[in-house]
Order: C-alpha cells, then sequence, then structure tokens
C-alpha cells in the first residue's frame, strides 16, 4: 500500500512563493511517476508538473517558468516549488503516484494517477 501525505499549502499574497511536499511511504520504488494535480474551486482537476519513470518532467504551460518539481529518493519527498503566484493557482493541490512508466507529461495531461494524497491548500490573495 502507498501512502502520500502533502504539506506546504498556506495562504499568500500575488507574487509570493509556496513550497509543497509530499512524503510517499509504503512499497513505492524511486522510479514511480509522481507528480501534482490542482482540483479547481469548480471542481475540475488539472495536471501541473509531474516526473516521469524515465526522470521526464513536464509542466503544464501556465507554470512554465515558475514552478518547478523536484524528488529527492533519499528521503521518499516529492516537491513543488512555486514562485510569483497567481490567484488561478489558488485550490487544492494534490499529490499523486503511479505504478507505471510512461513520460512526465503524460501525467501532465491526463492529471490522473493511481495513488493520491489527502491535499494541501492554497490561497493566493490579490
Amino acid at each position: 500500500q502507498v501512502e502520500l501525505v502533502e504539506s506546504g499549502g498556506g495562504s499568500v499574497q500575488a507574487g509570493g512563493s509556496l513550497r509543497l511536499s509530499c512524503v510517499a511511504s509504503g512499497n513505492i520504488p524511486s522510479n514511480y511517476p509522481m507528480g501534482w494535480v490542482r482540483q479547481t474551486p469548480g471542481g475540475t482537476r488539472e495536471g501541473v508538473a509531474a516526473i516521469g519513470s524515465d526522470g521526464s518532467i513536464s509542466y503544464r504551460d501556465s507554470v512554465k517558468g515558475r514552478f518547478t518539481i523536484s524528488k529527492d529518493n533519499a528521503k521518499n519527498t516529492l516537491y513543488l516549488e512555486m514562485n510569483n503566484l497567481k490567484p488561478e493557482n489558488a485550490g487544492m493541490n494534490y499529490c499523486g503516484a503511479q505504478n507505471g512508466g510512461r513520460k512526465g507529461g503524460y501525467y501532465v495531461a491526463s492529471a490522473n494517477f493511481q495513488y493520491w494524497g489527502q491535499g494541501t491548500r492554497v490561497k493566493v490573495s490579490t
């Protein structure tokens, strides 16, 4: 069983920064694809960033240049560094992992993973 626990969400003003963390435990090899998905206030899920089984990294176009996804395999932790936050980045952010072999771009496009954390909320005020 895989367990994912996110942290790092909070309230910031537009232009501010946050760093999300996702600690993975259980039977999760280091090459599991992992990523971040945001749920909008309207309930839509959109892929934000992901690392594929081959280490490929992909981002949603709107966050390129502002967000950085990284992974510390020794700590079984996935990170999302979010800079220059905008109101449209607000919402619940979920960490996901998958027993799969696809590139990061697949998971950003699908916004779907096999395993999910409980989410961490990001609020951005103007």
